[in-house]
């Protein structure tokens, strides 16, 4: 039913304005607009809404992620950006924080949003 439809994902904050500085100033995803519920940003094609909220426990989970062509490239982007990978003592990871899949097919890195929300950039 819902194989043509656009989707919009949503991703929660307790700063809607530091929220927002991160994923357009830093990440350079597309500001839309601005309502009173929440911050509506573009990436690629697809809408993000950054929704305000009081308070909320972030996920310790992945909750958004990014299709890269260059892994390698983008984690060098990201360093002089300022974001830093997440480091999981349960999986290993190169030096930038980058995560090979045993059967060499994906490679993923992890980082957070000022809220702690769990991203990721993936390269498959």
């Amino acid at each position: 039913m819902l194989a043509h439809a656009h989707p919009v994902g949503f991703v929660l904050t307790v700063d809607a304005e530091r929220a927002r500085r991160f994923y357009v100033d830093t990440l350079g995803l597309t500001f839309v607009a601005d309502d009173p519920f929440a911050i509506t940003i573009r990436s690629n094609s697809i809408d993000i809404r950054i929704v305000r909220i009081k308070a909320f426990s972030p996920s310790p989970h992945t909750v958004l992620g990014w299709e890269v062509s260059d892994i390698e490239a983008t984690a060098k982007q990201f360093a002089a950006a300022g974001i830093a990978f997440e480091r999981y003592p349960f999986i290993e990871q190169d030096a930038n924080g980058i995560w090979n899949a045993p059967d060499g097919r994906a490679k993923i890195g992890w980082f957070k949003d000022p809220d702690g929300n769990v991203l990721s950039i993936a390269q498959h």
